[in-house]
Parts: C-alpha cells; sequence; structure tokens
C-alpha cells in the first residue's frame, strides 16, 4: 500500500487555519483520497489533557516545561496517530507541528532553538510534513481577528511576543521552501482556499 501524505498548517492567531482545515480536508476527499484531520497540541487523549493545561490562563507554566510537554504529546500523536495513518495509505491534515515550536518556544519564549532541535532529533527521528501551508499575516490583523473571542493562556501574550512567532515562522519558511509554502492570510477566504488548493495539486501530481 501507498503510503500517505502529511501536511501541516501553521500560521499566528487569527490567520483563519481551521476554517481553512476544513475546506483543505474536504477538497482531499472530493479528490477520493482518504484523510483524517488532527491537531497539536492534541490528537489523542493524553494530547488533548495537555492542550488543557497548557491553555489554561489559570496555569503558571515555564517556559521549559510548556516545551517539553509539547513534545511528550507529539511523541504520542506521532507514534499512535499520524505514523498508522500514514502507514494506512491516509493523508493527515495538522493542525501545527514542529514549525510551532519553533516559532512560539523559540521566537516567542526565545528558549535556544538548539534545545528544540535535540527534541526534534529524538522524537520526530527525521519525521517531516511533506508539505506545510504557513497562513500568514500582520500580527495587528490576527489581533482584530479574534478580539470578540476569549483569549487562552498563549493568546494573551503581547504584541511583541507575536512579532516574535510571525519573523521565526517566516524564517523557517525561506529557509525550507521547498516544504513550507507561504499563504497570504490578509485575502478574502475564497482567494486563500484557491491558493491552498493550487499547492494541494501540485502534491497530488508529485505523487
Amino acid at each position: 500500500m501507498k503510503p500517505g501524505k502529511m501536511i501541516t498548517l501553521e500560521g499566528v492567531e487569527g490567520a483563519g487555519k481551521s476554517t481553512q482545515l476544513a475546506m483543505l480536508v474536504d477538497y482531499l476527499r472530493q479528490q477520493r483520497i482518504p484523510v483524517i484531520a488532527t491537531r497539536e497540541p492534541g490528537g489523542t487523549a493524553l494530547g488533548e489533557q495537555v492542550r488543557s493545561l497548557l491553555l489554561d490562563e489559570r496555569i503558571s507554566i515555564t517556559p521549559e516545561t510548556e516545551l517539553l510537554l509539547l513534545f511528550a504529546a507529539r511523541e504520542q500523536h506521532l507514534q499512535t496517530v499520524i505514523k498508522p495513518a500514514l502507514i494506512q495509505g491516509q493523508w493527515v491534515v495538522c493542525d501545527r507541528f514542529i514549525d510551532a515550536s519553533y516559532a512560539y518556544q523559540s521566537g516567542g519564549r526565545r528558549i535556544d532553538s538548539l534545545r528544540i532541535r535535540q527534541l526534534e532529533d529524538w522524537v520526530l527521528a527525521g519525521f517531516k510534513a511533506d508539505l506545510t501551508l504557513l497562513f500568514d499575516l500582520p500580527v495587528e490583523v490576527g489581533f482584530k481577528r479574534i478580539a470578540e473571542r476569549g483569549k487562552d493562556r498563549i493568546e494573551q501574550e503581547d504584541m511583541a511576543f507575536f512579532e516574535r512567532v510571525r519573523t521565526t515562522y517566516l524564517a523557517r519558511a525561506e529557509s525550507q521552501s521547498s516544504r513550507i509554502k507561504i499563504i497570504d492570510a490578509s485575502q478574502p477566504l475564497d482567494v486563500v482556499a484557491t491558493h491552498v488548493q493550487t499547492c494541494l495539486d501540485a502534491l497530488i501530481s508529485a505523487g
């Protein structure tokens, strides 16, 4: 059986990842491609519990503890959900993955990226997504989009934090342009979706 492909979605708050993920999954199903949608942190019973802890604004968590919890959840997710699905020929669409750790914990939290690379080497052991869609837009625009909803622990960080996150994402996209494709998320929904579908068509055609 031919292995499936993994697609990850990244971006700062308010970039519209959740909406595009649902549309992306529908598009793949229209192409008769078996696909599952998942997320990080989360994707497993353990991961969802970790997610609740990490996003709880009532809990104080050090940057290092945050990083280690994320990778613990990622190991469980990778071994029990992602890899088995890919082996079975399913495509996996994941809301955030390893790039988020570099953007948020290294860029935002200012943890040495070498620490994250050590964890990546251990947990992922060379595993990478086939395609990463980076939904990019100015931080202030994202802030306006989420202004009406309640903010979790991460979303309560200041503008400077998210500027560092965005800068790190864009730097990774520049250095890994064959995998990470930048999507201008400030455009109308249908325009963004069309750009996403173009990226998907290229991946499908590549086999």
